[in-house]
């Protein structure tokens, strides 16, 4: 099962540290040094709703493909349905935190959030247990 595993957080890994790595080249690294918060207006409400939007359409793609699951699948299907949904939750979050970099980069915080969320959703065999129900 181990092994099975390793590919999925190879793929988390990549992922976690291209986002990370995109931040810190491209990131407007003012908005910390002076710990100015962005100034809001109707413009910027649009963009803030890139992280909810893309937090709640990569919960909800995940949790469609795990439900494609059933009990009589062998345990190399059920992992290739859990690799499917945990690369298809990855990219929406990476693709969101992408947007506000490019789009809006003085809304680099909510950026930050998705990439903290993508690190806290990392692949583990317990996690893989309860999605399934195996025990």
């Amino acid at each position: 099962m181990t092994k099975q595993l390793k590919t999925i957080k190879i793929i988390h890994l990549a992922i976690s540290l291209g986002v990370i790595l995109a931040y810190i080249i491209l990131g407007d690294k003012t908005y910390f040094t002076n710990f100015e918060t962005p100034k809001v207006n109707s413009d910027s409400f649009i963009f803030m709703t890139i992280p909810l939007a893309a937090y709640f359409i990569a919960n909800f793609l995940y949790k469609s493909q795990i439900k494609k699951n059933d009990k009589t699948l062998s345990l190399d299907r059920k992992f290739a349905i859990y690799h499917t949904a945990t690369i298809m939750r990855l990219a929406v979050l990476e693709g969101g935190a992408f947007l506000i970099l490019i789009l809006k980069p003085e809304l680099i915080l909510f950026g930050i959030l998705i990439i903290l969320y993508i690190i806290f959703i990392r692949p583990t065999e317990d996690q893989f247990k309860r999605d399934f129900n195996i025990r």
